[in-house]
Order: C-alpha cells, then sequence, then structure tokens
C-alpha cells in the first residue's frame, strides 16, 4: 500500500510536530486574540506568496478556494456551536475569537498539503485510496490539535460522549466540513480540466 513507508512516516511526524506547535501557540497565546490573529494572518499571506503569487507556472489557486470555503464554512459551524451552547471560548471578550476563520483556513491548508506530500508515497493511488487517507486524516489529525487547545483551555465542549474533551459529534463534524470542500474542489478540477493529485 504504501512504497516508501521511512518517508510516509516522517512526513505524519512532521505535521504532528506542527500541530503540536500551533496548538501550544494557540493555548498560550489565548487571551491575546488579536495577536494570535496576526501570526496566522501572517502564515497564511505566506503560503499564498509561495503557492500562488511566487510560482510562474502551476499557480495554485485551488488552495486558495480551498481555504476560503474552510474558513466560511467554519465561521458558520462555529457560529452555530457557540450560539447553540455546544461548545465555548475561554478568556476572549467576544463569543468567537478573531482568529477563528484563519485558523480554518490553515486546517485547510494543512491537511492539503499533508495529502500531497503522502499520495505519492501510495502504492496505488486511486480515487478510493485517496479519499480512505483524506477521511482517516480528517478524522485524526485536527482532533488531535483541538485534544492540545481544550486542554490548554481554549475553549470547551458541552456535547457528550467525548474522546480526551472531543465529542464524537465534533469528530463527524470536522470530516463533514473537509470532505464536502474536497468534493467541491474535485468537481472544480473535473469541469475545469485542472490536474491536482489530490483532487483528481
Amino acid at each position: 500500500m504504501i512504497n516508501n513507508k521511512k518517508r510516509f512516516f516522517t512526513e505524519i511526524l512532521k505535521a504532528i510536530i506542527k500541530l503540536i506547535i500551533a496548538g501550544v501557540l494557540i493555548g498560550v497565546l489565548k487571551e491575546y486574540d488579536g495577536v494570535i490573529t496576526v501570526l496566522l494572518m501572517v502564515k497564511i499571506i505566506h503560503n499564498i506568496y509561495k503557492e500562488i503569487i511566487k510560482p510562474k507556472e502551476h499557480k495554485n489557486w485551488l488552495l486558495l478556494i480551498g481555504m476560503l470555503l474552510t474558513g466560511f464554512g467554519g465561521v458558520v459551524g462555529e457560529t452555530w456551536g457557540v450560539a447553540n451552547g455546544y461548545w465555548e471560548y475561554h478568556e476572549v471578550t467576544r463569543k468567537l475569537p478573531l482568529w477563528l476563520p484563519f485558523a480554518w483556513m490553515l486546517a485547510f491548508h494543512y491537511l492539503y498539503k499533508l495529502e500531497r506530500n503522502l499520495i505519492p508515497l501510495l502504492t496505488s493511488q486511486t480515487q478510493k485510496n485517496k479519499i480512505i487517507l483524506a477521511i482517516i486524516l480528517a478524522l485524526v489529525l485536527p482532533a488531535f490539535g483541538e485534544v492540545i487547545t481544550i486542554y490548554l483551555g481554549v475553549w470547551t465542549y458541552y456535547w457528550p460522549y467525548q474522546l480526551l474533551g472531543v465529542p464524537l459529534y465534533a469528530f463527524v463534524c470536522l470530516v463533514f466540513v473537509h470532505m464536502l470542500v474536497y468534493t467541491i474542489l474535485h468537481f472544480v478540477c473535473k469541469k475545469y480540466k485542472i490536474e491536482d493529485v489530490v483532487f483528481n
């Protein structure tokens, strides 16, 4: 199934380390809403420059579309969840932290980049295997990041059936948002004949 296990697991280890750093950073700076917002915006600008502005060929506009869709979907979901009392953020002066849409945007980039690095290492790069990989990564990694921030006091879930502070519903919602955006981008690639290792 994997043609280079060492590289495959190295990519996953690097991704986990990045996730831990991001989670700890948000946890430590949770009361400094504006600082987190600026840091995440700088990272997004860096990603856009690196993937869209800098390359002379193969400008990755899918990345921007995916980040915007995920950011929008994330804010809609967060607004609904907080308004209904399913979870709440701590140590911020408003119901939703300013950095939320940017965190969702970066979550898309994080998963997309990881999948883009892992798919070439699969022995069989069928659509089915890509979907399975995307679901597994979306099920495990964002929830792991949430565990870090929950234990650092960034927010609390009030939904039942929790695993390390993350409810079953949250696992389902994270996968749903991720796969919905991926499905949209799959059809965009198909319609406009765009080649992308993740989406087609």
